[in-house]
């Protein structure tokens, strides 16, 4: 496995965080264009994309933005006169997480109302509960958040496809990272679910290949009311650095680092996509997280993105994955246009071509244009490249590096971004 990537130029000492929200949006999820099944029955001829994203639960902080992405792009989408001659519609639900049954309700809810695409869910173990609902339903799901390496090898019926790398390639950057800033003894606490404990295991094995230690590693649960005896064990150790690796639940994770003498200006701590927060951390006392480092996939969304994003939503505090969920909307549209037909089988077989390999554009008009002109294109999002492979995962991806300051946030702009491909 060749050692990451390309580093890009520093861009500001400052750094961003995830946010959450809700609304009725369209979602998807699909698989490698190669594997799709051949289409079987058309579509009613209305592109509806739905989305299972999270307005509750333990990443509702990532909801917000994800819901704005998808939103932008349908409004573009319509403006520019649809798919296939119609507006495309859009239901939005919630996902919840793995402690209710909400991702199902609501994906029987979408099905039901004959989504033909659906966005979501961010949370790996929850798309891991639905994938066969909806996949066996003949519809592509779409996620904008999924990193668990699961999703490479797992049996999708081709109508599973992402928008976020797997955690591979994150875990390489955080791991060179940890090892660079000469942390030489490392200590993990991570959530135990496949994007918790498959993240851990690439962060430790490329900290371990650049010279570092694992002194320690808790995999910890969740729902667990107090995390004490799990970060006792991490203390026993002395490491110099500690990864956090979760989500929502990471605020008592850090509550209990802080009671145990384990603060960010004695030992560095380093976060992932799942628990970098501006939002979640703002109750603590200044400078609780100040110079804390984490990792979020992704490239910088531009600023013109963002204030468009804004009215969207101007409650807005995190863009985390809104570029994501912004180009599998967009992808989704493009794909049924180039099929000329909306059924989810006839989508997920077109997601590749309109991807790589084509005339480049940029816009939902400029790629429509030159497919009804008879050409093939090569989508470039907002989020990088997006080129699928034969598993539905982007080929090519970034991530930012994020540092936070004293006010317990960090801001927009990563200190570096990495860029790689994903096989390594």
């Amino acid at each position: 496995m060749g050692r990451v990537l390309a580093v890009a130029a520093a861009a500001s000492l400052a750094l961003t965080a995830c946010g959450g929200g809700g609304g009725d949006t369209a979602a998807q999820q699909s698989a490698p264009a190669s594997s799709a099944p051949a289409a079987a029955a058309k579509g009613d001829g209305t592109l509806t994309l739905g989305t299972v994203l999270p307005q509750t639960g333990s990443l509702a902080f990532l909801g917000p933005p994800e819901f704005a992405g998808v939103d932008q792009a349908v409004k573009e989408i319509n403006e520019a006169g649809g798919v296939l001659g119609k507006q495309v519609a859009t239901i939005h639900t919630d996902s919840g997480d793995t402690t209710t049954n909400i991702a199902s309700q609501s994906v029987d809810k979408l099905l039901g109302q004959k989504a033909d695409a659906i966005i979501g869910a961010a949370s790996s173990s929850v798309s891991e509960s639905i994938i066969d609902k909806i996949t066996g339903a003949g519809v592509v799901q779409f996620s904008p958040a999924n990193t668990s390496d699961t999703f490479t090898t797992i049996n999708d019926n081709g109508l599973y496809f992402r928008t976020a790398p797997p955690d591979k390639l994150q875990g390489r950057v955080l791991g060179d990272l940890i090892a660079a800033d000469g942390n030489d003894t490392v200590g993990i606490l991570a959530m135990q679910d496949s994007y918790g404990s498959g993240l851990a295991n690439q962060i430790a094995k490329t900290a371990e290949e650049a010279g570092a230690s694992i002194v320690e590693r808790v995999d910890y649960d969740p729902k667990a009311a107090e995390f004490s005896a799990d970060v006792a064990k991490i203390k026993a150790k002395n490491p110099k650095a500690i990864v956090l690796i979760g989500f929502e639940e990471g605020a008592k994770v850090v509550q209990e680092l802080v009671k145990q003498g384990l603060t960010a200006d004695k030992v560095k701590w380093y976060m992932v996509d799942g628990n970098m927060s501006n939002t979640n951390y703002l109750k603590m006392p200044k400078g609780t997280l100040k110079g804390v480092k984490g990792t979020i996939p992704g490239a910088e969304a531009p600023d013109e993105f963002r204030k468009k994003l804004l009215e969207v939503n101007k409650d807005l505090e995190d863009f985390t994955y809104a570029a994501e969920s912004y180009d599998a909307a967009i992808l989704l549209a493009l794909a049924a246009e180039a099929a000329k037909d909306d059924s989810g089988r006839s989508i997920a077989g077109k997601l590749g071509e309109v991807s790589k390999g084509g005339e480049k554009c940029k816009t939902f008009k400029d790629c429509a244009d030159l497919l009804k002109s008879g050409k093939d294109i090569d989508y470039d999002g907002v989020s990088g490249p997006v080129e699928f492979d034969d598993a539905g995962d982007p080929s090519v991806a970034t991530i930012g590096v994020y540092q936070y300051g004293d006010d317990n946030k960090y801001p927009g702009k990563a200190l570096e971004y990495r860029t790689g491909n994903i096989a390594g």
